[in-house]
């Protein structure tokens, strides 16, 4: 039998895992940009994961007066959502490159299954974790775990997720994270859990595949 059309088995489809390592901040975030660009109804979806070295990115609306004492960091001003974060080697950092309007994803609801898959995640372990709607992100007795920032242009997420896994945690005191002052930070390392960065994203790729709705073996590439 004929199919009317291919776009049922291309909204369907697996996205395609990629680990990239640890990745210029700024050449990734223009590879964001130029697929989010160029794509077209049929380009599969794609997540990619990765550390950076360390940086202070800024929300488009974000204020400077949360970024405290940066010093020898550099200072980005980005496309995303929120106020000011940190990244850093030891930061498990995931990029979902998903047309959320094939697969009938509402912002919300990506911010949602992007919590949801690391707190699924911590639950393996017996951590208990929560997430927040007035500051979106994964928190640990009222410590952030981490952060979340999209940007949704045509009908495409790109940005998103920030896990402190075993990361120097002192440039976030150089910031008001996320536009909080006096929030405290922690990683996976402090909660009691040392694994290497590729490792918890394995771990965590079916969980948030899971939380996304696309069930089923995670694909590499």
């Amino acid at each position: 039998m004929a199919l009317a059309s291919d776009q049922p088995l291309t909204a369907n489809r697996q996205p395609l895992l990629k680990w990239l390592g640890r990745s210029e901040y700024e050449p990734t975030w223009r590879a964001m940009q130029a697929l989010t660009e160029q794509r077209g109804p049929d380009t599969p979806d794609e997540i990619w994961f990765l550390e950076h070295p360390p940086v202070f990115t800024l929300g488009m609306n974000a204020s400077r007066e949360h970024v405290l004492a940066p010093g020898h960091i550099p200072l980005v001003q980005i496309d995303r959502g929120g106020q000011v974060t940190y990244h850093g080697p030891g930061q498990l950092v995931v990029y979902p490159l998903i047309d959320v309007r094939r697969r009938a994803l509402g912002v919300r609801q990506l911010v949602m299954a992007l919590e949801n898959g690391i707190i699924a995640l911590l639950a393996s372990w017996n951590i208990e974790a929560v997430g927040r709607r007035d500051a979106p992100g994964i928190y640990v007795a009222g410590r952030k775990l981490a952060s979340i920032g999209l940007r949704i242009r045509r009908g495409c997420s790109y940005h998103g997720l920030a896990f402190n896994v075993a990361m120097d945690l002192e440039p976030f005191r150089r910031i008001n994270p996320c536009g909080y002052r006096g929030l405290e930070v922690t990683d996976l390392r402090t909660l009691g859990v040392s694994l290497e960065l590729r490792n918890v994203a394995e771990l965590l790729a079916p969980h948030l595949l899971g939380a996304l709705g696309m069930p089923g073996d995670a694909r590499w590439g």
